[in-house]
């Protein structure tokens, strides 16, 4: 590049960090400006894996990675009492990169690639974007503390409720589907198992696990339900409430799980959600990770994050006086890793929550034949 261009990315989590450090190696001038105080990520694991892999290592923090990564290599799945009735090698689900592949929680992760990105881009937290108005020369931001710029690109890299996506593409309404599930997610007191094993208990339509992760076990519930009139994904009232009410039946040792829930001052809880948009970018305004290709829950969406990021910055690096020919080879790269794990939903909805006792029953056969 001639003369440094500028990006503006909005969020700070995995896709945006990643993002922030491979456009700033790159010879851009990148701010990430975040809505949070700080970086706040759920304690939720989740995998680096396939194309992730090599990003990681390109940026020099495999080692951290690895350090803070859990050692989890199985589910059992239990009976109310605590009885195994089922167990699974989570190797079954092992992607091209094999061994060197980790899991890790959300919240180790995004700290891990942030501060890789403090050194190419500058910060802002406690801030947002208000406005965006697009020319044939750049985007014109204003911001919500009231100042404002004009930048080569902006990046939403903001999340499944993206504020980005809503003011340069449309209405949430408009590209968000529900996919018959809710989670809700906390961290608890301790694990049922021990630190290589998740604990999942089944009921119809229900599951509830504990995950060791490192140092501070992980709770998730799940649930088969059709969407929610008036659902706000910001009203933990209400997500206690449906949470309580879809696991009213005894869940015996997984009862003091539901009482930390209905204790916590705060849980993570969204719908299961598919984000499908006929185009990722709208001009010079681009979408990255669950902005533009939500997996929401039972895909690789980390890893996607991590890798979407990174074809991204090589795109633009690439072609940057170029919008068009940029963000839509990014697409088109992209949407190619992207859509099989988008069609893999069903398949991980019946292993993981099967709608019926029958289903539940078949699960524990199937499992108990792949050990």
């Amino acid at each position: 590049m001639t003369m440094s261009k500028t990006v503006l990315i909005s969020g700070a989590g995995i896709a945006g960090s990643t993002a922030a450090y491979w456009l700033g190696r790159n010879g851009f001038d990148v701010t990430v400006v975040e809505r949070a105080r700080a970086q706040r990520s759920s304690g939720n694991p989740v995998d680096v894996k396939g194309p992730a892999v090599d990003v990681i290592e390109g940026m020099g923090v495999m080692p951290s990675v690895r350090a803070a990564a859990s050692r989890v290599d199985r589910m059992s799945f239990v009976d109310p009492a605590g009885r195994e009735r089922s167990r699974l090698r989570l190797s079954a689900f092992q992607g091209g990169a094999g061994a060197r592949e980790v899991e890790i929680t959300r919240a180790d992760l995004a700290a891990i690639l942030l501060e890789a990105a403090r050194d190419f881009a500058e910060l802002r937290w406690s801030d947002s974007i208000s406005e965006i108005a697009q020319h044939s020369a750049g985007v014109d931001v204003t911001f919500e503390n009231g100042a404002a710029g004009c930048y080569d690109y902006v990046i939403g890299a903001d999340g499944l409720h993206s504020n980005v996506r809503r003011l340069a593409f449309g209405a949430e309404s408009e590209f968000i589907g529900h996919m018959g599930m809710y989670v809700a997610t906390l961290p608890v007191d301790r694990a049922f198992g021990d630190e290589r094993e998740v604990v999942m208990l089944n009921l119809p339509g229900r599951a509830v696990s504990v995950h060791p992760s490192k140092g501070k076990a992980v709770a998730a519930f799940l649930f088969r339900s059709r969407a929610v009139p008036g659902f706000d994904h910001r009203d933990l009232d209400q997500h206690k409430r449906l949470v309580t009410d879809a696991f009213a039946e005894p869940i015996g040792i997984f009862a003091e799980v539901l009482d930390q829930l209905k204790a916590a001052d705060d849980i993570y809880f969204d719908s299961v959600s598919r984000i499908s948009l006929p185009q990722w970018f709208n001009g010079r305004v681009g979408l990255l990770g669950d902005a533009g290709s939500s997996l929401s829950l039972f895909g690789d969406g980390s890893t996607l994050a991590i890798a979407g990021a990174h074809t991204l910055a090589h795109e633009l690096a690439r072609t940057p006086d170029h919008p068009h020919a940029a963000l839509s080879a990014y697409e088109q790269r992209h949407r190619r890793l992207v859509e099989p794990r988008q069609r893999g939903f069903r398949a991980a909805r019946a292993l993981m929550v099967p709608a019926t006792s029958t289903g539940i029953t078949i699960r524990n056969a199937i499992t108990r034949f792949m050990r």
